[in-house]
């Protein structure tokens, strides 16, 4: 239970880097796009024709995807947000 909370912890910071990065004048050309796919592989059919399935997509997939593409973007990007924050 506790990896799910460093997770959901994980995954909060990790959506104030997103759209930090989304209002960077140097974000990549893919990550406007890669967001959109990523909100709409949240809001799946899945999630209610198979309640199971959609629990554990929101409770372990979708974050992890959501840090693997904040990985992929430049450092620059990533460092500055955390000068910004302190």
């Amino acid at each position: 239970m506790m990896r799910l909370i460093r997770l959901w912890r994980m995954s909060a910071r990790d959506l104030r880097v997103l759209l930090f990065a989304m209002s960077h004048p140097d974000r990549p050309v893919w990550l406007w796009p890669a967001a959109l796919v990523l909100g709409f592989y949240a809001l799946e059919p899945f999630n209610f024709a198979i309640p199971l399935v959609g629990v554990l997509d929101d409770l372990v997939i979708l974050p992890l995807l959501l840090h693997l593409l904040l990985m992929l973007l430049p450092t620059t990007i990533r460092s500055g947000f955390l000068r910004r924050t302190g």
